[in-house]
């Protein structure tokens, strides 16, 4: 595959992430690789390319993708279509004070790649509105499935309240918080057939990116030739008794 040198006058990309499994539908496994090129000592990772090669053929094809920086790009395989062929998932970290991940899941079936998921267009459908209240409430809006959640907040400390409520619980001022992009993306096999499902999280703000109040967990599905929405929660922090 590829070997990492490093010279005064050059770079060459590395192996990053290495997985082992048949992704071309062919019952062969194959070598699915994530390449990049690192400047030791830092883990910063640029130029990320998946590279896939046939296990009966040996041949290698490159897929270049669309956000190539980061850290920590990994691997990992699980069918999400139930065809009985693995998809490859690729995560890897922004580096950003909001932990927001980048994910691309790719199908690879006789050796034709197709993008199953994009982040960047999963962070487009999914948008939120999130609003302080009066009586120490926030109000979360879905707008993908219209439904509305209702967080708690009088279990934050006294200062943060009185910045924000008076005495009687009223708002001082209108206060907007904000929905974080995806912040990870899990395959879990919920019903146990083999067919994995995907778990994304969502981190919900306030009045900036460190007032976290929860998150928005929403499960995804393989239907009709896309991923769809089947399930969705917000999780919110406890409070000590």
């Amino acid at each position: 595959m590829y070997n990492c040198y490093f010279r005064a006058d050059n770079m060459y990309p590395s192996i990053v992430s290495y997985a082992w499994g048949d992704v071309t539908g062919d019952k062969i496994p194959d070598n699915i690789y994530l390449t990049g090129i690192r400047t030791p000592p830092s883990p910063f990772t640029q130029n990320i390319t998946l590279v896939i090669q046939d296990g009966v053929t040996g041949k290698f094809t490159s897929i270049p993708l669309a956000e190539n920086t980061g850290y920590n790009p990994n691997l990992l395989l699980n069918d999400f279509t139930g065809d009985g062929v693995a998809d490859i998932l690729i995560s890897i970290d922004s580096g950003g004070s909001g932990a927001i991940m980048y994910h691309y899941i790719y199908s690879f079936i006789n050796n034709k790649e197709k993008l199953l998921f994009d982040f960047n267009a999963y962070n487009e459908e999914y948008k939120y509105d999130v609003t302080y209240k009066d009586n120490y409430k926030v109000e979360v809006i879905s707008r993908k499935n219209n439904l509305k959640y209702i967080i708690d907040i009088s279990n934050k400390s006294a200062t943060y309240l009185n910045e924000i409520y008076d005495k009687n619980g009223k708002l001082r001022a209108p206060i907007s918080g904000f929905v974080n992009p995806l912040s990870g993306l899990y395959p879990v096999d919920f019903d146990s057939n083999k067919v994995y499902e995907l778990l994304a999280y969502q981190k919900i703000a306030g009045r900036y990116n460190a007032d976290s109040l929860g998150y928005v967990l929403n499960t995804l599905k393989w239907e009709n030739n896309k991923f769809v929405l089947i399930n969705q929660n917000v999780v919110i922090w406890g409070s000590e008794v």
